[in-house]
């Protein structure tokens, strides 16, 4: 059968169809939409024209207003944007619908990288025995923060998943009615979420996506490639930050973190109870309908009758099941032993927790905590550290450390970071003896810049009546002077008794945190992700050494300058020098919708991962090692890269560029998540405190994606001036990480706009800096083209690049808005006596466009 290329079929069931749907907007009922549907497609073309003309934003608003409004005043402008925002919205939701819809059409879902072409070249190559001893040590983390990426409020993501089926179906009646349901839906929120919100809204895609796709997708593994023998090793785990993740989140309290874990318990306990009603109809055999029957009655009690109480155990819900399936065996012929097993799978993986709930803090505030640790047992007169202790060098620290215990009461610290710490390394064994040990056993320190705040924090366990904790104390690394210490930061633990002991307990694994987006602020493109590149041979090395099996988490965002991209592509890249046990990665906002939000995305993305470590561990093993050379080059390439970011970072205009010409300060003043745009409470913006997202997601609402790609240009550059092209060109041809790094970046400057903002070359105070990163833009797009032979960005990847294309046209007219808006808050700003009344309607058009602009960014993911 002929299948049609990528694009045409893309053409074919999104292109087309959102034209169709889009003009069905136009027939609903409601007041002036007709007149808004009608004007829109004409102000696109303006923005369209007045770009190519290099208009400002303000000039191409005026020039609309003047042709097709009748003597408009500003308020008559100001309807009409507001009007043009709330359309586009539904119009950007209406195309997410429709490429959810379409994905495993214009994916092919049982093609490279899918399970089915896995178990077909472990045939082909004669590997069956070596993919089975992998697969009964590997796993997939995906682990869902609550990271604000994504500005959709339930309702609308509910309306997207029903639009979606719609469209399916071609049922055009259906669609026009949630199109209007759309409309009348608020897409703005008027309440910031809590950290249980968050919880909530993300343990929807727990219950209605990953339950099915994991288990389907180890069931088959079970069938095809185990032969029917049970899989023990849950390869598939799923992790989950809200309620846990306290770092800069002064919300989440230690009432939250035990409502997250409980509601966990609750929905896994729902599915399970689902499922068996519908076992219940099926097992109706002699000596088996009873033992259902019995299970259907105690998961009741537990999910819709419980105050906390459990009915059943884990361990006597597996037995129960496994005694059903014996009967069903040898009394029963079998029947059904496929829907059985189809849950037993489910419980293996998922337990009573659902989701691993991993608590998070940052060494700073760790720092602050353990002060007044030591100082309440130096009042208490107690010998538990030496009166001395902050005097002591970290060897000596160590030693202290390493033999604490004690039974800390946290309500005796009146400082309420200091109690919250406390009290959240004691909710662990709390959640533990209720949802089991997966309920929550990881520990995460951000920021994390010495061994002694692994120590520390270790200590802080151990005084918390808990000499053998079930938990893994995760540093995470993120600066790139925090990357180039990090070996010798777990060295120091690996030597160390107590340390050494704690990880026997633990199998001798160690898991390590890298975070892609801190590294990408702090040191650029090319040295954020060589430097996590290098500082996991580095860690891999020494933990060889040592005999500790380490285990990367990587923090990625959606974005490429966040670690996002073709992620499945840089964990088939990495060679034998890199340990690969596990892939761990952070989902967050639109990436969590886009490539997760679908039983067909959710399998798509996941047997994506676990073919990556296939590829890279059974297939290609030992093959994509980098030589000397290639490294060399790539240390040179970083260097250079780091050198120009650096001196952009420190440019005097740097901060004030972002905080006057981008949309940085509005994020703190939108509702969509629970935690404050940056760390401090300080007036003034500290670059160190400002978190990733509202960094990388400014630069991106500028349509400037600075961090995806500043420096990679200018690195390049130096090695065509050199007369050393080929080294670059060959490392290119030859590296799949390298490649992959510069499809990422060409990603970045495929959904970069500089028209949009060439206006400021000709500002006074910021124009000298603008043109600095347009340079570096058309250098980095230039070179980039060069070096992968193309002669447009993204050629290579057809079908992603026209999706770019028409989220970009569907949001052009947004952005001219939101510069427009941006224009007048200055210009109201620089007068005598600025109209506040006016400036506020202003900032409020800057957020709505800027809820629009990231939504249709969701193939960033």
């Amino acid at each position: 059968m002929y299948t049609l290329p990528k694009i045409e079929q893309f053409n074919q069931d999104v292109l087309s169809k959102y034209n169709i749907y889009n003009s069905v907007f136009i027939t609903l009922p409601f007041d002036s939409i007709d007149n808004t549907g009608a004007l829109l497609p004409l102000f696109t073309d303006i923005c369209d024209t007045g770009f190519k003309k290099q208009e400002t934003p303000k000039e191409i608003v005026d020039f609309f207003a003047k042709r097709y409004l009748h003597d408009p005043t500003e308020e008559d402008k100001i309807d009409i944007m507001f009007r043009f925002i709330q359309y586009i919205e539904r119009q950007i939701v209406l195309f997410d619908a429709i490429e959810d819809a379409a994905f495993p059409v214009v994916n092919n879902m049982e093609g490279r990288g899918s399970l089915r072409d896995i178990k077909e070249k472990s045939d082909a190559k004669n590997k069956q025995e070596e993919l089975i001893d992998f697969l009964e040590d590997f796993h997939v983390r995906t682990v869902l923060t609550a990271h604000p990426t994504q500005f959709y409020p339930g309702a609308v993501l509910g309306i997207i998943n029903d639009l979606t089926n719609a469209i399916r179906k071609n049922d055009l009646l259906d669609i026009k009615i949630l199109l209007a349901q759309l409309g009348k839906t608020p897409f703005i929120q008027n309440e910031k979420p809590n950290p249980f919100d968050e919880a909530v809204s993300l343990i929807w895609y727990l219950e209605n996506v990953f339950y099915q796709t994991s288990g389907e997708m180890v069931h088959y593994l079970q069938k095809n490639i185990f032969d029917g023998e049970s899989i023990k090793n849950p390869i598939i785990q799923l992790g989950f930050w809200p309620g846990g993740d306290r770092d800069g989140n002064p919300f989440v309290t230690t009432e939250i973190t035990f409502k997250v874990a409980e509601r966990l318990r609750t929905s896994i306990l729902k599915c399970y109870y689902i499922e068996i009603r519908k076992l219940k109809r099926k097992l109706t055999f002699s000596g088996v309908s009873n033992l259902v029957n019995e299970l259907e009655q105690k998961l009741y009690r537990s999910v819709f009758y419980s105050v906390g109480e459990i009915f059943i155990t884990v361990d006597e819900f597996n037995a129960q099941l496994n005694k059903i399936k014996q009967i069903i065996i040898d009394q029963h012929q079998s029947l059904y032993l496929d829907d059985l097993d189809a849950l037993l799978i489910k419980v293996n993986l998922f337990g009573f927790h659902f989701a691993s709930l991993d608590i998070r803090q940052n060494s700073k505030i760790h720092d602050a905590v353990f002060n007044d640790v030591v100082d309440y047992y130096w009042k208490q007169d107690s010998l538990v550290f030496p009166s001395n202790y902050f005097e002591l060098n970290e060897e000596e620290k160590f030693d202290v450390l390493s033999k604490v215990d004690g039974n800390l009461d946290p309500t005796v610290f009146e400082n309420e970071l200091t109690r919250l710490t406390i009290e959240s390394i004691q909710a662990i064994k709390t959640i533990q003896q209720k949802n089991g040990e997966f309920g929550a056993n990881r520990y995460i320190i951000s920021n994390n810049e010495s061994a002694l705040n692994v120590m520390e924090t270790f200590a802080l366990f151990r005084l918390s009546n808990w000499q053998n904790p079930k938990v893994d104390i995760i540093p995470l690394f993120e600066s790139v002077d925090d990357l180039q210490n990090a070996h010798q930061i777990m060295e120091k633990l690996y030597t160390n008794p107590a340390y050494a002991d704690h990880l026997r307990n633990r199998n001798n694994k160690q898991t390590i945190m890298l975070g892609f987006s801190d590294g990408t602020k702090d040191g650029g493109y090319l040295m954020a992700n060589w430097s996590i590149y290098k500082a996991k041979e580095e860690l891999t090395t020494i933990s060889r050494k040592y005999g500790i099996k380490a285990i990367f988490f990587d923090g990625r965002g959606g974005p490429p300058a966040r670690g996002g991209g073709k992620t499945h592509k840089f964990y088939a890249s990495l060679g034998p020098t890199i340990e690969n046990n596990e892939i761990q990665v952070t989902v967050q906002g639109q990436t969590i919708s886009s490539n997760f939000g679908t039983l067909d995305s959710c399998r798509y993305n996941l047997e994506n991962l676990l073919s990556a470590g296939v590829t890279n561990q059974v297939f290609s093993k030992g093959q994509n090692e980098l030589s000397v050379v290639q490294k060399n080059i790539l240390d040179q390439l970083a260097g250079f890269g780091y050198e120009k970011y650096l001196s952009f970072k420190n440019h005097p205009k740097f901060i004030p560029y972002l905080e006057q010409m981008s949309t940085l300060k509005y994020y703190a003043k939108t509702n969509i998540g629970s935690r404050p745009l940056k760390r401090s409470k300080s007036a003034s913006l500290d670059f160190a405190d400002l978190r990733a997202i509202p960094f990388v997601g400014s630069w991106s609402q500028l349509k400037q994606n600075v961090p995806g790609f500043f420096g990679v240009g200018t690195a390049l550059k130096k090695f065509e001036d050199n007369g050393q092209w080929d080294k670059v060109q060959d490392l290119y041809d030859n590296s799949l990480f390298f490649k992959t790094l510069l499809e990422n970046s060409m990603m970045s400057l495929a959904k970069s706009f500089f028209p949009l903002t060439a206006y400021m070359q000709k500002d006074p105070e910021f124009g000298e800096f603008w043109q600095i990163i347009y340079n570096e833009f058309l250098e980095t797009k230039r070179l980039l083209l060069k070096i992968a032979g193309h002669k447009t960005l993204m050629e290579n990847y057809p079908d992603g690049k026209a999706s770019i294309e028409i989220r970009e046209r569907i949001v052009l007219p947004l952005l001219t808005i939101q510069q427009y808006a941006l224009s007048r808050i200055n210009e109201l700003n620089k007068e005598n006596i600025p109209n506040e009344q006016l400036i506020k309607v202003f900032e409020k058009i800057v957020m709505r466009s800027l809820f629009g602009n990231t939504n249709a960014s969701r193939n960033s993911a």
